[in-house]
């Protein structure tokens, strides 16, 4: 549960410190004005410089802040830190946001780092905030670059953390551990000091205390080449990103619930630029495709066989479907199931990914038969989800069809079907939305009747 402090009646009086003014001008060029940042403050020493430092930089720059913490509680003394953060954070005038996440001791270093992702994520969109600040800097990169690597991280993997990427902004990227612990020395600012941040069970903490030092010795710039990894990593990353805007003939396709290219585009293609294509492709829905699992898509395209998919982990699958290669999570536009009526003069109902809204209004003369609206004389009517064997009699057609065979009609991918809602009346579906219109319940043109409108969120 998330709890809100009042905003101090008098802020701190800022003390400039030797990062203030590269450090705005660094923030200028980012060009986020006007922007409110939710600032991630962990209490430890690189969440309190970049306070100090968005604290400083808010007016000069029309930037609006609120101060967030997510309490683990893992450690005993984290709620003695939540405080501390919440004082903080009234002493800069701010408005303070908190989670507690109880995820006691046992918890995992990635467990800990999803759940506070996802509280942050909460936090924000509870204060309206544009963008997530967090204090990830130039040794946390190399850090990244080295966890990847030695995970078998590809190319997109070793480009690590993006400046700005979607909600999150990381705007002390440029800048070094110890130059952050010398901005709060020089303002007078103390810390806390997260045990785990240096014990050696953790992956990032034994990287961090024993590999890099060790390569430090032999190669005291160690930290800047990792950087060039990353950075070098980066412009391929992005270069494939931007190859699928310009691909002749790839028409990506933004889908609810996840994204399509043309199939036939790829079959020309090299087998090694056709599985960069599909990583690039499938990171744009957030999914983390190595070689492998990509070689495994070029396999179904090779098969062409339509409605066939392979699962890519997490729910997603990649499916081959109407000339079209998708990368989709089906859950994500199902339906939570059950029946929903469609009752009253006028009303909404929100069913699984779709939106319905009805009201009273004049039939048309003519209907169409695959429609988002559709107008009914008035009769009970539910919503409730597609199921095998079910019948509709077309609009304008000849007897009943399966209405599987209208989805094939209508080029609804297999996937898809499962969260696709039907309007019954008396036992029998009169309206598949976009797919299908029956010829029961139409009223006459300029008669009093039921208007639904069906949209996909």
């Amino acid at each position: 549960m998330a709890y809100v402090s009042q905003m101090s009646s008098t802020a701190v009086t800022h003390c400039r410190g030797p990062l203030t003014v590269p450090f705005r001008e660094h923030l200028a060029a980012l060009d986020l004005a006007p922007a409110h940042l939710l600032v991630a403050v962990s209490g430890g020493p690189d969440s309190v410089a970049l306070l100090d430092l968005l604290a400083a930089s808010r007016e000069a720059l029309g930037l609006e802040l609120t101060v967030a913490h997510a309490d683990h509680g893992i450690h005993p003394e984290s709620g003695v830190v939540a405080e501390a953060v919440r004082g903080l954070a009234a002493e800069y005038g701010l408005p303070f946001v908190a989670r507690r996440l109880a995820l006691g001791p046992r918890a995992t270093e990635a467990a800990a780092r999803a759940a506070r992702y996802r509280a942050l994520e909460a936090m924000r969109r509870e204060s309206g905030a544009d963008f997530i600040a967090t204090a990830h800097h130039a040794d946390d990169q190399a850090e990244t670059v080295l966890m990847r690597a030695l995970r078998g991280s590809g190319p997109a993997g070793l480009a690590a953390m993006a400046e700005r990427r979607g909600r999150l902004l990381r705007p002390l990227l440029p800048f070094r551990r110890d130059d952050l612990a010398r901005h709060l020395q020089a303002i007078g600012r103390s810390s806390w000091a997260d045990p785990a941040n240096s014990d050696p069970r953790h992956l990032r903490a034994w990287i961090r205390g024993d590999i890099l030092p060790t390569l430090r010795r032999r190669l005291p710039d160690v930290e800047a080449r990792l950087g060039r990894v990353a950075e070098q990593a980066s412009i391929n990353r992005r270069a494939w990103d931007a190859l699928l805007e310009v691909l002749p003939g790839l028409d990506q396709r933004s889908e609810p619930e996840g994204i399509s290219v043309a199939s036939k585009s790829l079959e020309v293609i090299d087998h090694n630029v056709l599985i960069c294509i599909t990583m690039a492709a499938a990171r744009r829905c957030g999914i983390s495709l190595g070689p492998r699992r990509a070689a495994r898509v070029a396999q179904l395209l090779d098969s062409g066989e339509s409605g066939t998919h392979v699962p890519l982990g997490s729910g997603w699958i990649a499916e081959l479907s109407f000339g079209r290669l998708r990368f989709v999570n089906p859950q994500r536009g199902s339906a939570a199931g059950g029946v929903k009526p469609v009752a009253g003069e006028r009303g909404v109902e929100v069913w699984g990914g779709w939106r319905f809204s009805w009201t009273s209004a004049n039939a048309p003369a003519r209907q169409e038969r695959r429609t988002m609206t559709a107008w009914f004389e008035r009769a009970p009517l539910v919503l409730r989800a597609w199921r095998e064997g079910d019948r509709i009699r077309p609009l304008s057609g000849r007897g009943s069809r399966l209405v599987v065979r209208c989805f094939q009609d209508a080029r609804v991918p297999h996937s898809r079907r499962a969260g696709w809602p039907v309007l019954e009346s008396a036992g029998s579906p009169v309206w598949v939305p976009g797919v299908c219109r029956s010829d029961l319940l139409l009223p006459p043109a300029g008669a009093e009747a039921l208007r639904v409108d069906a949209e996909l969120t």
